[in-house]
């Protein structure tokens, strides 16, 4: 499953070497070049294999704490390379990781459980995250890896663009920003097969129509969002940059560890209760996060940078969140989806927590040991509450790698 010689999440350094071999082994069908360059000056790689006008891109590394796609990108490279039917009139193109800096912080390669994975934690402000930068910034101040990726797209114009996402814990679920036909069957099939739980109430796409277990579909311009305080919007995202060449975009999801329960379609009794019961809970554990970070503040003059930016960025969107869980109409009555809600609000001040947390580790800051204590429970209830077990990564790789291939094949009968 993996060009890494142990089952592990790879360094970006690691993924250019694998990249490398690859190149070597077969010249004549792969290159890799430098296609930009982080805030930090790390380089940003894109593998291609193939020469077809009609081109995938696969990227990976778009968000930092989401490390799967880094084995799976390197996986699916290698199938195509073994599979010469799958460069059939068709080009493969991988962007190694589209956030180097990201990745370079977010370390924990092997995590043994949910704690040991938050010690290592981090995940980018919002207007610092690639993909979603032009949601909420600008365009005279993208960072340059969202304009590196954007001029891959310009000049590859695919027809698909897939992007490797996964979670923390939960199931697997597919976004696309326009349906693809059949996709649905392959997805639900793998899964399954792989024991991966289909996630199919996910709050990241809530109110998007399903095309199938798991498979939701950008819903039309007009339709609001089910969370309007959140600042960004996936219509504005580099998901979209693709349908300026009539391309379409397939996030793929993975969950490192599952749980059984996101994949519940019965009815919950009470949704709108039940939800108003988690905001206010997440609002409850901001606060405690926020009280300790308040009496830190003067101590950490010093210490400003991605980690504590990140870390403010979560807690600021907790009020605004909070009351859209009040306010809004639940966007799925199903267990499922008031199942993936509560991820959602523990995973807030969570990732909060354990990125102070990391600011503060090394010092003598009592504060620290307040962090050290929430991030240790908060990490144990969530595991607990949603019966957590470990999906093995070659696993991980496998139903995500299936997933980008049916979503190819599938995607180039609808454009063709």
């Amino acid at each position: 499953m993996s060009v890494l010689p142990e089952l592990r999440y790879p360094t970006v350094t690691e993924q250019v070497a694998a990249a490398r071999a690859l190149t070597a082994q077969r010249p004549g069908v792969c290159t890799l070049r430098q296609v930009g360059a982080s805030r930090a000056g790390r380089p940003l790689h894109l593998l291609s294999v193939g020469r077809a006008r009609r081109a995938v891109l696969v990227v990976a590394g778009a968000h930092a704490n989401e490390p799967t796609g880094s084995c799976t990108l390197l996986a699916v490279a290698r199938r195509v390379l073994e599979q010469r039917e799958l460069r059939d009139g068709i080009s493969w193109h991988f962007l190694l990781c589209a956030d180097p800096d990201g990745a370079s912080l977010h370390v924990t390669p092997a995590p043994r459980s949910l704690f040991d994975y938050h010690l290592g934690f981090f995940r980018p402000a919002g207007p610092e995250q690639p993909e979603w930068a032009p949601s909420v910034l600008p365009p005279d101040r993208l960072p340059p890896e969202t304009r590196a990726l954007t001029g891959v797209i310009d000049e590859l114009r695919p027809y698909l663009q897939v992007t490797l996402h996964g979670t923390d814990l939960g199931g697997s679920w597919v976004q696309l920003t326009k349906d693809v036909p059949g996709l649905a069957e392959p997805f639900v099939k793998s899964a399954a097969e792989l024991h991966i739980p289909v996630e199919t109430g996910a709050s990241d796409a809530a109110g998007w129509p399903a095309s199938g277990p798991g498979v939701h579909v950008m819903p039309a311009p007009g339709i609001g969002p089910a969370y309007p305080s959140l600042p960004d919007d996936a219509r504005h995202s580099t998901w979209y940059h693709a349908h300026r060449y009539g391309g379409l975009t397939a996030v793929v999801e993975v969950p490192m560890w599952a749980s059984d329960l996101v994949d519940d379609p019965a009815p919950h009794p009470a949704p709108a209760a039940a939800i108003g019961r988690l905001a206010r809970r997440l609002q409850r554990d901001a606060l405690e996060v926020t009280r300790v970070l308040d009496g830190a503040l003067p101590r950490l003059a010093d210490l400003d940078g991605p980690l504590l930016r990140a870390a403010r960025w979560g807690l600021e969107l907790v009020p605004g969140l909070a009351s859209d869980l009040v306010h809004t109409p639940p966007a799925d009555r199903t267990r499922a989806y008031v199942g993936s809600v509560d991820a959602f609000a523990r995973r807030v001040p969570l990732r909060a927590a354990a990125m102070l947390l990391r600011v503060l580790r090394g010092t003598d800051d009592e504060a620290a040991k307040q962090l050290l204590e929430l991030v240790s429970t908060w990490s144990d209830a969530f595991a607990e509450r949603f019966r957590a077990r470990w999906v093995p990564l070659e696993n991980q790789v496998e139903h995500q790698s299936r997933t980008v291939v049916a979503a190819a094949l599938h995607a180039r009968e609808e454009t063709q």
